[in-house]
């Protein structure tokens, strides 16, 4: 079919969808226009009246409004709007329930939260804690040392980062723990101080937070086990290791209380723990490292710091066996990536059913001093809620985060998949899942618009790189040809099949990337989300920069379609 020329010839595809949708009339009647929204972009509960409605908000020219039709400027409008983008709309706003126990939400959580570099001189900033709540996140990292005149500092033991006072850490989570999201903040405390300094901590944390410090167990949590996100709405919970009841009487002694106040980064796994201290030695000094990496002394948690332990007490883990036998409801776990991995492998359906009782945190291996991050989707797939990354290091692993915490308003907390909290059915992300039905995903990637140029001013070789992170058996990477020398309109019109098991596990990213030689590209933009957010039709999708940045106007046009 020859096409006119376009009004906008940048937006061919577009005035080419137009001219079918129009069927040779000039302008777009609202019936025409239903008919599309019907057919090609799935919206089946639209009417005559949502018609009109789009015809009043995207059209312009009088002459067409008053006939209850849309021009092609109108109809561009709209096709570039957030009533066509791929995200779901309804999911900008918190639209899930709310209502079920704490293990049942992946939760956003960051690790080592005060750094914005890395882990050896890398700066620490109150002003990191401030951009991770701004980003959703809910659980935050404070690692805890003795300071001078008795004021606890916060930074990364052992290394060069710079010192941050503890009090000033809790008055600025104070300030906007619930700027973004009302829903609860658990502050992950890594407790290194005496107990003096540890009661001046309490101290702060009381007088500081004030009526937002969950310092008594709920009376009635909606839930069972576990009070909900709704329950602990605007309150800041603590989560450390506590005293057992019958020690408290013992004051300073102390005897009985867990070995180590240390929150898990530094007792859960002796493999990890030497490989992280002996990279601090290397880089300190061998000389006087190595004695003070081996003096490392137990400390006791102090009463008044135990005492607002009340839902997130931190305890070791030994073994899903043990924790089914000894665990408590309001006791959780961390454990560092590599322990995490290797149980995953090796016993995933029993890793699902523990989170389905007990939160667990995972974190980045202590040999990351680059600050790097692990890629999350592999232990969201076992239903760890607390997947602590590094929020001050760009790239896929805070892409994926930020594309998973988007959903639900991104107030920081996103209900499971039911696979994942079902106790019907066993569920392995380690083996294909053969019992699913498999939803079948068709994704055309149409063009660009508006792609950024790089700093020298030439312009792009751009292709796009689609990625499916979910389950092992899910998880995909298709690429586009590359265009060559088009960075305002590329054209692709390439088409992507997908065969998915578990859907609702499953991130979509989208990267644009700039062929730069046979087998080199660069980083040009990217838009991640959730499958559960994908919208079917004719789509438009926002590109985000490196460091999450709105990109607009550049975008990619898409088709979607699954079943």
């Amino acid at each position: 079919m020859k096409k006119g020329k376009p009004p906008s010839s940048r937006r061919a595809e577009i005035h080419h969808l137009y001219q079918c949708c129009a069927l040779g009339q000039t302008t777009l009647p609202a019936c025409a226009l239903l008919r599309f929204l019907h057919k090609e972009q799935m919206e089946l509960t639209a009417n005559e009246e949502t018609a009109e409605s789009l015809i009043d908000r995207y059209e312009i020219e009088e002459t067409a409004r008053e006939n209850r039709s849309m021009t092609f400027e109108g109809f561009l409008r709209y096709m570039e709007s957030k009533d066509c983008c791929v995200f779901d709309q309804a999911h900008m706003s918190v639209y899930q329930n709310m209502d079920q126990p704490l293990t049942n939400y992946f939760i956003s959580s960051s690790h080592n939260t005060y750094l914005t570099g890395d882990q050896l001189v890398g700066k620490s900033n109150l002003d990191a804690y401030v951009c991770a709540l701004r980003k959703g996140c809910r659980c935050l990292e404070i690692d805890c040392w003795d300071g001078p005149d008795m004021e606890p500092v916060v930074y990364h033991g052992y290394t060069l980062t710079t010192k941050i006072l503890f009090k000033d850490v809790i008055t600025t989570v104070e300030q906007h723990a619930f700027e973004v999201s009302a829903y609860p903040v658990i502050l992950s405390l890594e407790n290194h101080c005496s107990q003096e300094q540890q009661e001046v901590m309490a101290q702060y944390l009381i007088s500081i937070l004030g009526e937002k410090l969950l310092r008594t167990p709920l009376d009635h949590p909606t839930t069972g086990d576990l009070p909900s996100p709704n329950d602990l709405k605007y309150k800041i919970l603590i989560k450390n290791k506590k005293l057992r009841p019958h020690v408290k009487t013992e004051g300073a002694a102390g005897t009985e209380a867990e070995d180590s106040v240390d929150e898990g980064e530094d007792e859960e796994e002796d493999d990890e723990e030497d490989e992280e201290q002996q990279t601090k030695a290397r880089f300190w000094s061998p000389r006087k490292a190595g004695p003070k990496m081996k003096q490392k002394k137990k400390v006791v948690v102090a009463e008044a710091l135990s005492d607002l332990v009340i839902y997130t007490r931190s305890v070791k883990f030994i073994s899903f066996s043990h924790s089914r036998d000894n665990q408590n409801h309001y006791e959780n776990t961390s454990m560092a990536e590599k322990k995490a991995r290797k149980l995953a492998k090796a016993s995933g359906a029993d890793f699902v059913q523990h989170n389905q009782k007990f939160l667990s945190r995972i974190y980045p291996a202590g040999s990351r001093t680059s600050s790097s991050n692990y890629n999350p989707q592999e232990f969201w797939n076992i239903g760890s809620q607390l997947v602590a990354l590094n929020f001050q290091s760009l790239g896929l692993a805070m892409d994926l985060n930020d594309g998973r915490f988007q959903d639900n308003g991104g107030c920081g907390y996103v209900l499971k998949a039911a696979v994942l909290t079902s106790s019907q059915r066993s569920f392995d992300p380690g083996c294909s899942q053969h019992g699913l039905k498999p939803t079948h995903l068709l994704l055309k990637v149409i063009s660009g618009s508006n792609l950024p140029t790089p700093r020298s001013g030439k312009a792009l070789d751009p292709f796009v790189r689609v990625d499916i992170h979910g389950i092992a058996s899910d998880s995909r990477r298709k690429n586009t040809h590359t265009v060559k020398n088009n960075s305002l309109s590329p054209r692709w019109d390439a088409d992507m099949n997908f065969t998915i098991s578990v859907p609702e596990l499953c991130l979509i990213r989208f990267c644009i990337r700039d062929q730069t030689g046979l087998l080199s590209s660069d980083f040009v933009g990217q838009y991640t989300l959730p499958f559960t957010s994908l919208k079917k039709g004719y789509r438009w999708v926002p590109l985000r920069s490196r460091d999450g940045c709105s990109l607009d106007p550049a975008s990619l046009f898409v088709f979607v379609w699954y079943s």
